[in-house]
Formats: structure tokens, sequence, C-alpha cells
């Protein structure tokens, strides 16, 4: 009898289980992560990118553009940490800018001029521009009306004089009284006229003092807009660039009346392509959505840029330097393959050719393949994740540990917990043991497929830190496999909650169709759902249930939020069906065909669950139940069942004890993603008939079997789940296919029924 296997595919079964040993081979070099060395170049601290970190060397060796493409959390911003970092300790010194910017006035009030100059130069420069202006302030005349007061005065005390005289004269002779008056009103006039005089001075004296009588001096100095001893730095980080952070420009005027105005080269600043020699742009989506793209090409084109103002109105909109600005930099940018897109298409590539002339465009790495090497950096990675975390006790509690030591730690800590700790809680790092390391290397695995590791670590740093804390509250002295399934339970992404819920949800729904039904038509599907953000997946049973009525013609149909790729899958099963039908010979009659996700309201697509329609069309075609305890997965084409992703995750979601199931079919194809389910756990090689698999105990004492078959076609996946082999679903079909050809042609349908089916 022909098979679907051969001695070698069950060969490979067998040797999948040697992969938990293999692994912990690969990671014999150590005991826990204590003896791992922490590389001293710092580009090698970025683990996985292998293919990155060789374009970063030799871009920095030409000093070119760095555009990286990648998900989030691959490494993109930790690779140009480190690309500033190499250049700074092997060019530093030659790329920093050695003079300082500086502004001054220009041929109006709008206009600047800037020139560049060193340091020391400029500072001489302005301080013997001060001194001559403080000189030229000493020499400025005090505002002073004392000729005036003094004639007033001298007035004042004639007047004084006569009304006297005139007081003494008006005894002998009355008339006299007369001038009296006269002269002392007169005396009076000129007290307040004096009081005038000096008021008036006093105000002048505030007004225009030394110090504005040589604004129009001081309006001439020069203005530093940039200081290379003062900014050391070589990289600026950008992450929403636009004409003011990336150009500069002119601040608003606070004085625009009267003589206060304040001249624009005081009011000019600098942005980054004057400052720095390599800019990084977190996200060049932002460039894109503010509209400095076009800017930002001339820039880099030309290598200078006039400084301008920035509004079309108001203060500083006239505002221009009449010298152009050097913007040599480096540009370190990065985009998820979205933006890329847009690029290509839109920007018409014209940004994606500046940096490919002098640069490269990097390709960052989702995921990677397992080999001794890259799992070897896993461990230097939690390494390190561990290192840092040393770090940040320090900052954040090393003064309490100074001055208090662990037991204050541990008292103030309770209050952040808000319970007792134990006595012997100390908040210090714990290295990973070898198995605490082997789990971070299966989620890995678990978030990839085909063989490979996720290369989006940043969700792991979470898990990693929470694995810690684990360790630390229970006062192990490493960090073991249970507190990192802890962490794995706590950091669940933003769709893995919504979707755990939905989990909990269809395992009851799974349930209750199980207990109601006969199981004919009924199949337990695997879907999974993936993060965009942490790569994460989880998986959840998917009850199909399908159903063929004899009808006037052939058609099938999928109701709901169904997707193009998933529609395309049921077409494929019915031309599948079909085919069977003529390839044994057995007159047939139109099929309706029905397929309904049984509350898949968030919608299906994809076509991993072809395979399960086609045996849930097939089991209701030929009346044979379907055991209720297996799920099933795969993209069925023709006969053969490929590949699909998410397998592991699948399978997990229904491994759980209280959902009952007992085993699964996936692909062949899909024999590696199997793997990661088989660390830390007792597994062994099963076969029925001719179909190899592994049974997985879901428990220490070996209980609680759960078995995975490794299916090459349908007719492998008919075998498990409804006990038939090929002969005898072909066998039932062609029966079921006489049978509705009999009732029509017994119902008098048979001309119609000729002509449907042509």
């Amino acid at each position: 009898m022909k098979t679907d296997y051969g001695q070698k595919d069950y060969q490979w079964i067998k040797e999948l289980m040697d992969y938990p040993r293999f692994l912990e081979k690969q990671l014999s070099f150590f005991d826990d992560t204590s003896q791992i060395e922490i590389p001293e170049d710092p580009i090698e601290r970025v683990i996985f990118q292998d293919k990155a970190k060789a374009a970063i060397r030799k871009i920095a060796q030409n000093r070119g553009h760095i555009l990286m493409v990648g998900r989030p959390g691959t490494g993109k911003s930790m690779l140009a940490d480190m690309f500033n970092e190499v250049l700074e300790e092997s060019l530093g010194d030659y790329l920093r800018p050695k003079n300082a910017i500086v502004a001054y006035p220009g041929k109006d009030k709008n206009h600047i001029r800037l020139a560049y100059e060193t340091p020391e130069k400029i500072d001489e420069i302005i301080s013997k521009v001060n001194q001559d202006i403080e000189v030229a302030k000493s020499n400025v005349d005090e505002f002073s009306l004392s000729e005036q007061i003094h004639s007033i005065q001298k007035l004042r005390r004639v007047l004084l004089l006569c009304a006297a005289v005139s007081a003494v004269g008006g005894v002998l002779f009355p008339p006299a009284f007369i001038a009296t008056g006269l002269t002392g009103i007169g005396a009076i006039f000129m007290y307040m006229q004096e009081n005038n005089h000096k008021a008036q001075e006093k105000i002048q004296r505030e007004a225009h003092d030394k110090q504005n009588a040589v604004k129009h001096l001081f309006d001439m100095v020069p203005t530093v807009l940039y200081d290379p001893r003062k900014d050391r730095g070589l990289m600026s980080r950008i992450s929403e660039p636009d004409s003011r952070n990336m150009k500069g420009g002119f601040r608003h005027d606070p004085y625009q009346s009267g003589n206060l105005h304040t001249p624009p080269h005081k009011r000019a600043f600098l942005g980054a392509h004057a400052k720095s020699p390599i800019i990084y742009i977190d996200e060049l989506k932002t460039l894109v959505k503010a509209g400095y793209m076009p800017d930002f090409l001339e820039i880099m084109q030309n290598r200078e840029y006039l400084l301008e103002g920035g509004r079309n109105s108001g203060s500083g909109s006239a505002d221009r330097s009449e010298d152009p600005i050097k913007a040599d930099n480096i540009i370190v940018a990065c985009c998820n393959h979205d933006t890329l897109e847009y690029l290509q298409k839109e920007g018409d590539g014209a940004f994606l050719s500046r940096i490919e002339d002098k640069g490269e465009i990097i390709q960052m790495d989702s995921s990677v393949p397992e080999t001794p090497e890259t799992i070897k950096q896993v461990a230097q990675y939690i390494k390190q994740e561990v290192h840092a975390l040393k770090r940040e006790f320090h900052e954040a509690w090393g003064e309490i540990l100074e001055t208090e030591g662990y037991e204050g730690v541990r008292n103030r800590s309770e209050k952040i917990f808000g319970k007792p700790l134990p006595p012997d809680y100390v908040l210090k790092e714990r290295e990973f043991s070898r198995l605490a390391v082997l789990e971070i290397v299966r989620e890995l695995r678990c978030r990839s497929t085909d063989g490979k590791l996720s290369g989006i670590l940043r969700p792991i740093n979470g898990i990693i830190k929470t694995a810690e804390f684990e360790a630390i509250l229970e006062n192990s002295s490493l960090v073991e496999p249970r507190h990192v399934r802890s962490a794995l339970k706590e950091h669940v992404s933003l769709e893995g909650s919504l979707a755990k819920e939905l989990v909990a949800h269809q395992r009851d729904l799974k349930k209750y169709i199980s207990s109601m039904t006969d199981s004919i038509g009924y199949v337990v599907g695997l879907a999974v759902t993936q993060s965009q953000s942490s790569g994460q997946m989880v998986g959840q049973p998917l009850p199909i249930h399908g159903q063929i009525s004899a009808g006037s013609s052939d058609k099938v149909t999928a109701p709901g939020k169904t997707g193009d790729i998933a529609k395309a899958a049921a077409q494929n099963v019915r031309a599948s069906i079909k085919k069977i039908l003529n390839t044994i010979g057995a007159p047939h009659v139109g099929y309706e065909m029905h397929v309904e996700y049984i509350q898949a309201h968030g919608g299906v697509e994809g076509d991993s669950a072809s395979v399960a329609m086609d045996i849930a069309l097939v089991s209701d075609y030929i009346g044979q139940p379907v055991n209720q305890k297996y799920g099933v997965t795969g993209s069925l084409t023709g006969d053969i069942i490929l590949a699909v992703g998410g397998v592991t995750e699948k399978i997990r979601s229904i491994m759980g004890p209280d959902l009952g199931m007992e085993g699964a079919c996936v692909p062949w194809q899909n024999k590696h993603d199997i793997e990661p389910l088989l660390i830390n756990t007792a597994s062994e090689y099963i076969q029925k008939d001719e179909i190899p698999g592994i049974r997985i105990y879901r428990s220490l004492e070996k209980e609680a079997p759960f078995d995975i078959y490794f299916c090459k076609t349908k007719y492998n996946a008919y075998k498990i789940l409804m006990g038939l082999d090929r002969m005898e679903v072909e066998k039932r079909m062609a029966e079921r296919s006489r049978s509705d050809l009999a009732f029509y042609q017994k119902s008098g349908c048979a001309p119609l029924m000729a002509e449907c089916t042509g």
C-alpha cells in the first residue's frame, strides 16, 4: 500500500524530541548568566542583527547615511546609539565642530550675518567690544537741569527779599503791602517751578540712564549661537522633526513698541542641522507628516541652508540670514515598512536615493534562524538586561542603601507593595539559571515560526525584569523557569489581552457545542491573533460547522466577516471535494456548501482553516462524526496540507487540561514549531497507522498526555479526526452521491440536474 511517509520522515520526527537536549547543550558553557561576559564592542551588544551590524561598521567607516527599516522592537534605536558610541570613540574629535557660530547685525533690521570662528577668538572679540561700550557708557553725560534750577532759585530768593522789604515798608506806608503780596505769590510760583524741574530731572535720569544711552551699541554686539565647548554631544535625537528643531529660526520679540526692539541676531537660534554632526530621526513618518521633507532633501543635497523666520506673519517672519549655515550631517533614520512604501511611491524615491548615495538602507530582521550563535546571543542579551537592572537599582535606591542599608529598603518596599516582605528580602539583581534562559529562548521561538527566533526584543525586556522581581520577592538566588513563566502570564499585549478574553469564550463555546451535537460537520479549528507591536501571538480554538446540501448549482457560502483569503480557501475546499467526486467516478448532482465560523464576530482572514473546513464538509457529506477532542490547522492545496503561521501558540491554546482536548493535527512542514513545546516537559514518539506524532505530557508525573500528529495530506487528518482511511472516505462519498442522484431521479428532477451539472 502506498504511503505518504518514508523512513526518513519517521526519523526526523524522532529527532525533534532531541531538541531540548540540543538546546541545553548549546547553553552548556554556563550554569547561570553570571558566567557570561558582556562584549566590549558596543555594536556587538545588539544581538541578532548581523547584516545590520556589518552595514553599520561600513557606514561608520565611510561616514555615510543610514535608513533602518523594520518593526518596532528590533533594535533600531539601540543600533543608532551604538553607532553614535562607535563614532564617538573613533572619530569624535574630528567630527565634533571646532568653531563657534556667531550672529551679528546685517544690512537692515530684518537681516543678520553669520560667522564661524574659534570660541577663544569670539570670546576675545566680544570681551573687547563690551569693554569699549563700558568706556562709552562711563563717558555719557548724565541728564541735568541744574542751571535752570539754579536760576529759578536765585529769582525766588530775590522775590522773597522784595516781599520782606515791602512788608516792613507797609508798616509805614500801607499801600506797600500790595507789593508784598505780589512778590510773595511770585516766590511761591518759583518754588513750584523749582520742584517741577527737579521731578523732571529725576524722571529723565531714570528713563535715559547710561545703559539705555548706549543700547544701540549693545544691540551691535555679536551673539554666540553655538559654542562647541558647551555642546559636546555628537548626535541629536529628533522625534518630531520640523523647521524649528531641524533648521532653527527666530524667537518672538516681546518688545515690539517704542525704541526697545530686540535685534534679530539676538533672537536667532540654531537647530540640529547646524549643531549636530549626527542626526537621528526616531520615526521617519513624523518627518513626512510634518511636511519638512522638501527642506530636508534640499539640505542633504546642498549641505547648507539659510536661517529664516518660520511664520507667515508676526515677529520674526521677515528675519533672514545673509550667510548660509553649514549642514554636513550624518543622517540616521528609522521607519516601518509602510513608511518605506510611501517614500518609494509618493516621495518619488528622492530621499531613498540620497540615502543610498552616501550610505545604505538596512533591513532589520524580525526573526532569525535558531543557531548555536543566536542562542548564545540570547544568553548575552539576558545578561545585559540583568546588568542594566543592577544599574537601575543603584540609581533608584543607592542613596537609601548607603544611609539605611537593606533593612531600610525592605521597610520602604513594604509600603510600596502594601504587604510584609520576607525578613531576608534584598533588593539586588538575580542572575538567570540555564533553564530560565531556555524559557526565554522558548518564548522567542513561540513568537516566530519555521524554527526561528523572534527578533522583536523590546517586549522581552519587560518579561526579564518581571522575572527578576519574582525571584527577588521569593528571595531566590537565581531566576528559575517558574519565575519566567509567571512573568509571561503578566506580560500580555493589548491584542493578547483581548484575544485571551475571546479564548475563554471560545473554550466555553467549544465545550457546549461538543455536548449538544452529534459532532457531524463540526470541527475544532485553530486560529491565532498576533500583536503588531510586540509580535506576541495568542492562539484560540475556532469551532467550525460545515454543511453540504444537494441543490440546483454548485456554490459555497461563508457568512460573516470573512476576508478574501478565507473566501478563496473556501472556494478551494469546494474544488477539492468536487475533484474527489470526479476522481472516483461518482455520479453527482449540484451541491451547495455552507461553512460557518461559529461566533467569530471579529472576522476570519487567512487560509489556515481550510483543512478544518474540508473535514467539516466531508464529515457532513458522509455523516461521520469528528473527534471533538482534537484540533486541526493547515492550508489545503488539492490533497496536500501546507504550512501555516502561529502553530506553536495554536497548540498551546488548547493544551490546558480544563478544555479537555487530547491532541491536534498540524501540517508536516510545521514540525519544527512543536520544538518549543518540548522544553522542560516529558515527551515520547507515537504513531497511528502511518502517521507519526509526538506525545507531550502536561504534568511532571507523565500524566494528561497530549498527542500531536504531523499530517502531509488531508487523508492523514481524516484518519486522526474521523478514523477513516482514504478508501473508506471515497467509498462513502460515492454512496452519498449515488443516493442524491437516485433521489432526484425519483422526484423527477433528473433532467434539471443533468442540465445544471453539465
